[in-house]
Formats: structure tokens, sequence, C-alpha cells
């Protein structure tokens, strides 16, 4: 009987420490409940600069209807006293990094925020005599970001508004499968001519929220490494491999228990 309750014991041991392991591989940001409990200051500065291929609303408003009539074309969404003028498509960012402005010609726009791509605007109507009272916005609309591998639904989609967050782009997408590696999800992203990779743990807060590759850029491609049991998807047992993987490797240890306890 004691050998029985000792055996167990054991038996219960093995199966938390099963439990344990498999859950601390799948949940996201762990701790940061701890982490977080007494609330940590969200860099307040942060900026998205413009990217080729964005696409940007640009609005100019000014007391004067007449001034504004050589500005309001299907490019341009402009708004005076109040009222939306005519217009629904968007400036789209060249290749390049320019939109082509009315009026003013080709414009620089990618590498710079949106308020200063609105203040070099503004001051240029201003200070070419177009119109005195110009007041000028700019947003972003839409970016584009790619997300593959170990996702429900991969593929590039479209995003409007200028935040996106890693884990959002990731929840957008159907979350992670079951086969996902949640430790090393890579962030690939051009910027300033230049090509960079980022790697998260998204089971590790200050990974997640610390890193550079936090809100998405655009074009930015994530790509969620699966584990080995995605190479034999397909296979009709596919779905109880993890299962009976863990059962095998339970069924060992008890059976390696038994033979001690047995001696």
């Amino acid at each position: 009987m004691h050998k029985f309750s000792l055996f167990a014991a054991l038996l219960l041991t093995a199966l938390i420490f099963s439990s344990c392991g498999s859950t601390k591989s799948i949940v996201y940001i762990q701790g940061a409940d701890k982490l977080y409990k007494n609330g940590v200051n969200i860099d307040g500065n942060y900026t998205l600069n413009i990217q080729p291929d964005d696409q940007l609303a640009i609005y100019l408003t000014s007391k004067d209807e007449e001034l504004m009539k050589p500005f309001t074309n299907l490019k341009l969404i402009g708004q005076t006293q109040g009222n939306t003028m005519s217009g629904q498509s968007y400036f789209t960012v060249t290749k390049d990094g320019y939109i082509d402005f009315p009026i003013l010609g080709r414009i620089k726009a990618a590498g710079k925020t949106v308020e200063k791509l609105s203040s070099e605007i503004q001051d240029r109507i201003i200070s070419e005599g177009i119109i005195k009272d110009a007041q000028v916005t700019t947003k972003i609309m839409s970016f584009k970001v790619t997300v593959l591998g170990a996702v429900s639904t991969p593929g590039t989609q479209e995003f409007s508004g200028e935040r996106l967050t890693l884990l959002e782009a990731i929840g957008r997408c159907g979350d992670l499968t079951n086969s996902a590696i949640r430790k090393r999800v890579l962030v690939v992203r051009e910027e300033n001519g230049e090509r960079r990779t980022y790697t998260v743990d998204l089971t590790d807060p200050q990974s997640v929220f610390n890193s550079p590759a936090y809100y998405m850029h655009q074009n930015d491609i994530v790509y969620v490494e699966p584990n080995g049991s995605e190479k034999v998807k397909g296979s009709t047992g596919y779905q109880y491999l993890g299962l009976t993987t863990s059962l095998l490797g339970m069924g060992t240890s008890i059976a390696s228990l038994i033979i001690a306890l047995t001696k």
C-alpha cells in the first residue's frame, strides 16, 4: 500500500509538471500581470514614419472656398467650413517616396512623420501665396503587413489607421496554430534602404513590448515558425500526433516508476 501511495503521488507530480511544461510553451506574455501590476509608462513619443506604398489622406481647410477650388480633385480629400469636398481616393506614396500633390507637384513624403509632411505642405501653400489661412492635416489611412507560417489565415492584409501592433496583426490573421513556435517569431522590415530582422518571444512580455517590431511598419513581414509536428500535417493521424507523443512519453515514465517501485 505504501508503494502504491508513493506511485500515485509520483504519477500526479508527473502529470502536473507535464501540464505546466506544455502550458508554458503556448501562453502569451507570461507574467505580464505581475510585471505591469503597478503600471509602466508607455512611450508617448511613438511616431510612424511614412513609407512607400502608404495611403495618405491629406485634409486642407480654408475659410475661402474659391481658393480651395484648385485642390478639390479626385486625389485630394479637402474640406472647407466643416464640409467634406469631393474625392474618395488617397495619395499613394510612390516606390521612391513621393506623392503628386495638386499645384505643388511632387513632394517627398517617405521617411517623414505625418506632422512634418503636413507642416511642409502648409508652409508652402502659405509662403507661395496660394492660401494665406491654409491648414493641412495628414493621416496614414492604410498599410500592408504580410503574416506567414503557422497562423490560421496567412497572407498579405491591409490595415487602416496609423498604429498596428504585432499582437494585433497576428490576431487579425486568426491567431497562431497549435504548431507555432511562440518563442521565435521573426519580423522582417525594410527601412531607410536597409533590411532588418527582429526576433520576438511572444511568451515574454518584455521581449514583446520592448521590441522595435512591436509596432508594425509598412510592408513588414511576420513569419511564425512551425514546430516539428507541422512536417506531418496532412497525415490522417496529425491531429492526434501531439497527444500520442505526450502519452507515449508519460507511459515510459510510468513504466520506469513501476519498475523502480517493484524492485
